[in-house]
């Protein structure tokens, strides 16, 4: 009798909403996972922005805390800025921590895909100070005076778009910078890390050709958690920032074999 997979949460990453997942959210359900997705409090397009990561960490908890109420159980995948929101939020939520606390669910899997995986104090800014690269800030980067903001070219965070129809292409971008999302989610730090916590397996889905968050971050959050311990598998593929729309097969195959 095979083992029955845990329900996916899908966070998303700045300028993404539900919709802009889609393509991954049905041929993840194709493939036979349940999948639920958020929508984030700082892209509600408020100007000046109403919400950012406080907003957004209240938010993501709840709707996971509902979800394990019920007895669910959790792998959440998070993407780009998702991966910094579900580090905050959901510390505290694993399978083990709740069954010590006699509480039903939990979280078994936390699934970085291309994602911000940060200890407490530090927030996305920091890492690419680290890297040096803070000065390419307003190239890629355009912010309003309400620190409200908006990727300066949408393709070159989707990455290669090559084997896809252009109406589609063209579809996922229109949504994507639909609505400007809350800026200051970049500099503001997070207080807990949820990679941390026992029992939880970490698994990081890289994408080798993003250079919105170059691989060498991504490779320094990996080693960064493995300093502390943490077991964490790593999926390596040949993609853009936005393996979900560019390689949609490829995330749906390792999300599989992660999840068993």
């Amino acid at each position: 009798m095979s083992p029955i997979k845990p329900t996916l949460v899908l966070i998303p990453g700045g300028w993404h909403t539900p919709t802009s997942y889609t393509t991954l959210t049905q041929a993840l359900q194709s493939a036979g996972h349940k999948v639920h997705i958020p929508s984030l409090p700082s892209m509600s397009g408020a100007r000046p922005p109403t919400a950012g990561l406080k907003e957004d960490t209240a938010h993501v908890r709840a709707f996971v805390t509902d979800l394990l109420s019920t007895g669910e159980t959790l792998a959440v995948i998070m993407h780009s800025y998702g991966g910094q929101l579900g580090t905050n939020a959901l510390a505290g939520l694993g399978l083990a921590a709740r069954k010590a606390d006699n509480l039903p669910g939990g979280i078994t899997h936390l699934i970085y895909m291309t994602a911000f995986a940060l200890p407490p104090g530090k927030s996305m800014i920091d890492l690419v100070r680290e890297h040096g690269h803070e000065e390419l800030m307003p190239l890629t980067f355009e912010f309003a005076d309400d620190m409200s903001v908006l990727p300066r070219d949408p393709t070159y965070l989707i990455g290669d778009t090559t084997g896809l129809e252009k109406s589609v292409v063209e579809a996922y971008t229109a949504d994507i910078v639909k609505v400007r999302w809350n800026g200051q989610c970049i500099y503001d730090a997070i207080e807990r890390s949820a990679w941390r916590e026992e029992g939880v397996k970490v698994a990081y889905v890289m994408a080798m050709a993003d250079t919105w968050f170059p691989v060498d971050y991504q490779k320094s959050v990996v080693e960064a958690m493995r300093a502390e311990g943490v077991d964490v598998g790593v999926w390596e593929l040949e993609t853009g920032h936005c393996p979900n729309f560019t390689a949609t097969a490829d995330v749906v195959k390792a999300v599989g074999e992660i999840v068993g």
